[in-house]
């Protein structure tokens, strides 16, 4: 039996090139991209939850895979801790009017939560309402 038959598939894709060091050696391991020679791993673009879509703007999704955009109003899936506040932000709380920014480490979502003030979040913790 060649390798055709031993790779899940059957046959074996043309994957990008290694975006650090051009290596030509990828292979996948679950939805990553995966280079042997420096070890990085990526999502391909066509394959990523908040990547770009064919008119080449950003997408960002919700936890759940909702399409979000400016002034939509999401639910809070999960428990977050804000510094300087002893109870935190609860599941389930409601945030209004939201607005998608590049944000750092991937807070992509610029809000005004009642009793908490103007913050950041990430669009992994928010649900579309």
């Amino acid at each position: 039996m060649g390798w055709e038959g031993a790779y899940p598939g059957g046959v074996i894709e043309n994957l990008p090139p290694c975006p650090q060091c051009s290596s030509e050696y990828t292979y996948e391991m679950n939805n990553l991209v995966v280079c042997p020679e420096c070890g990085h791993e990526w999502v391909p673009a066509a394959d990523s939850g908040t990547g770009a879509d064919e008119a080449g703007e950003r997408v960002i999704k919700d936890a759940v895979g909702n399409v979000l955009s400016d002034g939509d109003t999401v639910t809070v899936v999960k428990a977050l801790k804000v510094k300087g506040n002893p109870s935190g932000i609860k599941a389930g709380t409601k945030v209004r009017n939201i607005r998608l920014v590049d944000g750092v480490d991937g807070h992509d979502i610029d809000c005004r939560i009642d009793g908490f003030g103007a913050m950041q979040l990430k669009s992994s913790v928010v649900k579309k309402a």
